[in-house]
Formats: C-alpha cells, structure tokens, sequence
C-alpha cells in the first residue's frame, strides 16, 4: 500500500522525492501482483512508477544491473521509421560488404607476425590525416549538461592531431552534479562486417608507446576492456601520461603491467594485468581537478605498440587479499 500510494504521488506530480528501495521481497508480494491486473489503462502506469521506484544500478539484495553500456549517457531521441531503416540499411549494406571482402582476404592470406623486434614500434593510431581524426569521439562535461568545458580534436598547422580545449570546474546549478571539468578523446569501438563487435588482440606486445607534444599537463591514458556481461561494461584500465611543456616532442613508453583497473572512475579492489586479447578502444581524459583549469593542448602523432624483451614484469601491484583455498588467509 506505502509502495502504491508513493506511486499514485509520484505519477501525480505531488511528490519530488522518490521513495526508498524497496526489498526483492516487496517487489514479489506488492507490485507483480499488481503489474498483472486486469485493466490495461492502469498497467502501463505502474510499469512506469517501478521503473522509477527501483534503481536501475543497485537493489536492496545487493546486485548490480546496467541497463545501458553507456550507464545512463545514451542518445535520446525519436525511433527512426521503418522506412527510414531500410533505407539506411540499404545505404549501409554496400560498405558492410566491402568490409566483410577485406576480412577474407585477409584471412586468406594469413600472414600474422611472428617475429618481433626490439625497439620497432607498430602503430595502431595515427593522426595525421582527417579520416584517423575522424575515428575518435570527442566528449566534455558540457556534451550532457554536466559542466562548461569545451574540447576539440583536429589537424594542427603542423599536420599532427592536436586535442585541445578549455577546462571548467564550475558546476551547473541543479542540485545534482556535485564535480565538473574534464574533456575525453575514445576511439571508437572496432567492428567486424555488418556491426559484429571486435577486439584488439595485443597479446604480442607488453609496451604502449606514445609519442606526443604537451603542454606540462597530465593526462589519463585508458584502455577500455569491457566484457559480455553488464558488470564488466565499464571496465578500464588506467594509467597517468605526464607531459613536459615546451617545443620539443616525447617518447612516452608504459609497459601494460602498470595499467590498473577501474569501474566508472573507481579503483577496484581486486586487481590483475590487462587482457591484451579483448581491448575495445583506447582514450585520453584530462581533469580540472585541483585547479587546474584553463586550456590544455595535447598534440599527437601516433599511438604504437612494442615487445621490449627486456620487461619481464607480468603485473606491478601486489594483491595482499589471498585466495580462500589457501591456508590461514
């Protein structure tokens, strides 16, 4: 009855504060029953209040749920027609097969590497043409309402990618965002013929290397890893690129058992190395925290990967919590 009533308020527009969460076995007892009622005007509605009354990310048992990979960033918009699909899909067919082509060919050949040298350095990104540039998505806090920062990635006078923009710190007043200023570049999610979901597989390699121009600033470099199941959407693994001002370019090399994990900005507890066979994409993120705000100019020429024989480390944080199989832990 408290469940309902909060309802009826809720979709009454009488009450702005949405009542607590309820237990799985309220949910069971209270609103499926009432979900099954018979009157299809009153149905609909009360789908929509639990929707609301039941938090998408946590529940009261302690489970985890995501609804979107995007948790919560999305696009909004109108569901195109029907027509409109097939119209798009008919645009989209003749690129998807000349892409599912490149996948045979060069499957046929199989000519994978098999040998690695010191010290050569294979690039992955690079940006000194448009159409790289164009393969990376551009965020800021300002995108969704959540800051004033502004951020842009494109071809400097040099011919190199040039990532740069203003940082803001301050907050809209809503009453709901509590942090702001950062700007991100991603790239975007590679893809097999006709949206089949890919990886990278760097198994090979143990080093990522950079090399960049910057502006004294530090940088957040981010390999996105993320898993089938929701609760591994937002997996991350993170590690700082600390820059030097000044005219002269760096060579930043970072071997991938630095890289750390985290979860929606959040270190996790229980660590391990990178899995370098399911890497989804590759980011840059750059905060205002600690008064840092301002412009920030980040200039790149490529992003590579190298096999240093010499590294022979497998991960570089020690995991004081043991295993339970193992005694007197």
């Amino acid at each position: 009855v408290e469940m309902l009533r909060s309802c009826r308020m809720l979709v009454l527009g009488r009450s702005r504060v949405l009542p607590r969460v309820i237990t799985t076995a309220e949910y069971h007892t209270l609103l499926v029953p009432a979900l099954n009622i018979g009157d299809r005007r009153v149905r609909p509605l009360l789908r929509n209040c639990t929707s609301s009354l039941i938090s998408p990310g946590v529940l009261a048992n302690g489970l985890f749920w995501e609804r979107h990979r995007k948790g919560g960033y999305q696009k909004r918009g109108p569901s195109p027609s029907t027509i409109e699909l097939i119209r798009d899909g008919l645009r989209e067919i003749r690129q998807e097969l000349i892409l599912m082509g490149h996948e045979w060919k060069e499957r046929l050949e199989s000519d994978p590497l098999v040998v690695f040298r010191p010290g050569e350095v294979d690039v992955v990104f690079g940006f000194n043409q448009q159409d790289q540039l164009d393969r990376w998505i551009v965020t800021t806090d300002s995108d969704h309402g959540e800051g004033y920062s502004k951020a842009k990635l494109e071809l400097s006078s040099a011919g190199y990618g040039l990532f740069h923009g203003t940082l803001e710190s301050r907050v809209p007043i809503d009453g709901r965002i509590k942090r702001a200023g950062y700007a991100n570049i991603k790239s975007q999610r590679i893809r097999k013929s006709f949206k089949r979901e890919a990886h990278y597989d760097w198994g090979q390699y143990n080093t990522l290397v950079l090399r960049v121009r910057g502006d004294g600033r530090s940088y957040l470099i981010n390999l996105g890893a993320d898993g089938y199941y929701d609760i591994l959407w937002n997996d991350v693994y993170h590690y700082v690129l600390y820059t030097r001002g000044g005219p002269h370019w760096q060579i930043a090399k970072i071997p991938f058992s630095k890289f750390f994990l985290a979860s929606k900005g959040r270190v996790q507890d229980n660590q391990g190395p990178v899995p370098l066979n399911r890497i989804t994409s590759v980011g840059l993120s750059v905060g205002a925290r600690g008064g840092h705000e301002g412009s920030f100019r980040l200039e790149l020429d490529y992003i590579g990967l190298e096999f240093d024989p010499s590294h022979q480390e497998e991960f570089a944080y020690e995991m004081y919590k043991q295993p339970k199989y193992i005694v007197a832990t």
